[in-house]
């Protein structure tokens, strides 16, 4: 069977700290690349392969515009989100499926309680239940039933790896990440999804944040780039981590279910992470210190930016611990 680095190959990124004892520990591998696709820092395994979540969205998305979606602002981030389902966030989905001529039915995500509070009471009151509008990867879902009405494309099977539309997103994602996908299955919305190398991540992510000021690059590919920090409430949602780190800081943000997160700056310094228990409660931790390390982030900005979306260890309502970094990340800074 196919699968993942092990733990004798994984560091440690993280622990919690709770009353003075350390309670819990993160480990996984992390990696940091240069502009040019060169190999900073390696923590772990940085080449077996890791299915990369919804990290992979910006690219899905980018294949459903180079299939002929014309999106536009809001809407190219929506397609890249993992949105909390936000009264906006649906309405720009259902825009969306509108303009495709499509009706929300068509959706292939399972139906969803948003995790944005007003939008889950509006739900509940009005007896709607769940939503597939609300369900955190109906941009991206809405782009690819869009992309199937431009081109006369099945919609029934736009999931299937074999669809016209899926076949462009694998081709996207092995040019960005410059290897070919290790493995292929099914995201947890029903889309397939690719395993890559951390390292091919992060690469993928350094050339799509390069793209608006890189003039041979795709102009598709730096729109996305650009929507994406234009629009950061759109990725994610207002207050959550991906969407402060990219309206604090400017930088690409992008995280996935199973521990996964890729950031890049401008310059195309690129953090590709993978948690190996699944749990991201200190991937932002890891991810920003480690370009802060190699010194592509300020680091006092950094530091304001981690106060924010690193959540507290609670006892009683009060903070009684922290998550800390791992020895082998603290090891960089030294």
């Amino acid at each position: 069977m196919s699968h993942t680095f092990s733990a004798t190959s994984a560091v440690e990124l993280a622990v919690v700290e709770r009353s003075g004892f350390i309670e819990s520990r993160h480990i996984g591998s992390a990696v940091v690349v240069a502009g040019d696709g060169s190999v900073v820092t390696a923590l772990g395994d940085i080449d077996a392969p890791v299915f990369a979540r919804s990290c992979l969205k910006p690219f899905q998305a980018l294949a459903s515009m180079q299939s002929g979606v014309p999106l536009r602002g809001a809407q190219v981030a929506l397609a890249c989100a993992s949105h909390v389902g936000s009264h906006e966030h649906m309405d720009i989905v259902a825009g969306m499926l509108k303009q495709a001529g499509v009706e929300p039915d068509r959706l292939g995500c399972p139906a969803d309680w948003p995790f944005d509070e007003q939008a889950r009471d509006w739900l509940v009151r009005t007896d709607r239940g769940r939503s597939k509008l609300a369900m955190n990867c109906s941009g991206k879902h809405a782009a690819f039933l869009w992309a199937c009405t431009e081109n006369g494309w099945n919609l029934e099977s736009y999931l299937e790896p074999n669809h016209p539309l899926q076949q462009r997103v694998r081709t996207v994602i092995e040019e960005y990440t410059g290897e070919p996908i290790a493995h292929l299955g099914t995201d947890g919305c029903g889309a397939p999804v690719a395993a890559v190398s951390l390292t091919g991540l992060a690469r993928g992510y350094s050339r799509l944040a390069k793209a608006p000021r890189d003039k041979d690059a795709d102009a598709r590919a730096a729109t996305v780039a650009t929507a994406m920090l234009d629009y950061p409430w759109a990725v994610q949602g207002r207050g959550r981590p991906n969407t402060v780190v990219m309206d604090d800081l400017g930088v690409l943000a992008k995280g996935g279910a199973e521990g996964v997160l890729a950031m890049a700056t401008e310059t195309g310094a690129s953090v590709a992470v993978k948690i190996l228990d699944g749990n991201d409660r200190a991937a932002s931790l890891v991810a920003l210190t480690m370009l802060a390390a190699c010194g592509a982030l300020d680091i006092p900005a950094a530091a304001g930016v981690l106060e924010k979306v690193v959540p507290p260890v609670l006892g009683g309502g009060r903070t009684v611990g922290r998550i800390r970094l791992g020895s082998a990340v603290t090891a960089l800074l030294d």
